[in-house]
């Protein structure tokens, strides 16, 4: 029978195992003018990024501010109409009773100057329409009655009123004024009613101008 045979190790394992294992590929490398222009492009993407986000928010900054601004404009637009049509108010006011101070101080000078001016035209204007009246009694201020009695005297010779006429001096009478009266009328020359009349005119006009100033400042 023949003896089995000895292994005696005469491999070289290294070797084999060594020459089993694959070799490793190569790393790849990425030049480094590639490399350069990768990174200037994201720097340029980077701040085109950042220009346009700052330009978006310096806009929107921009119109908040005009807003703003706007905003303020109109409220001092506002107030300095409101302060404008309060100035011509008053302005206008200071005027017309400036204008009547004026009007009734020169009325009062007339008067004294011309105390029988209004009696006269009123006697003539009434004589002109009595041509059938029995009598005309005119009441004045004793002061002028002489003067109004040669006044109705005269009117009586171009007018056609044949009746009698009576002149008295009447102290209740103010200078200036006077009272004619007929049968079936009369008429009255009072020169406080018509300055009463003149200011509540002047009242209603002032009263009316404020009225419409408002409507207008109620549409700013």
């Amino acid at each position: 029978m023949a003896s089995p045979a000895r292994f005696t190790f005469d491999l070289d394992l290294s070797q084999r195992v060594a020459s089993a294992k694959p070799a490793p590929p190569p790393i790849p490398t990425v030049p480094e003018d590639l490399v350069a222009q990768l990174i200037a492009q994201a720097r340029e993407e980077a701040y085109a990024e950042g220009l346009t986000a700052g330009e978006r928010n310096a806009t929107s900054m921009a119109a908040q501010t005009m807003a703003a601004a706007a905003a303020t404009l109109a409220t001092q637009t506002a107030e300095m109409t409101a302060a404008l049509d309060d100035a011509s108010a008053l302005a206008r006011r200071e005027a017309v009773e400036l204008a009547a101070s004026i009007g009734r101080k020169l009325a009062l000078h007339l008067l004294a100057r011309y105390p029988t001016v209004e009696l006269d035209a009123l006697i003539a204007e009434c004589m002109q329409n009595l041509g059938g009246v029995p009598h005309l009694v005119v009441r004045c201020h004793p002061s002028i009655a002489d003067g109004i009695r040669d006044v109705a005297t005269a009117h009586m010779q171009t007018s056609g009123f044949a009746g009698r006429l009576i002149v008295m001096g009447d102290p209740d009478q103010r200078l200036g004024d006077g009272r004619l009266e007929w049968v079936d009328g009369g008429l009255v020359r009072d020169i406080g009613a018509v300055s009463k009349d003149i200011d509540s005119k002047i009242s209603a006009y002032l009263a009316a101008r404020s009225g419409q100033a408002k409507p207008e400042e109620s549409d700013h």
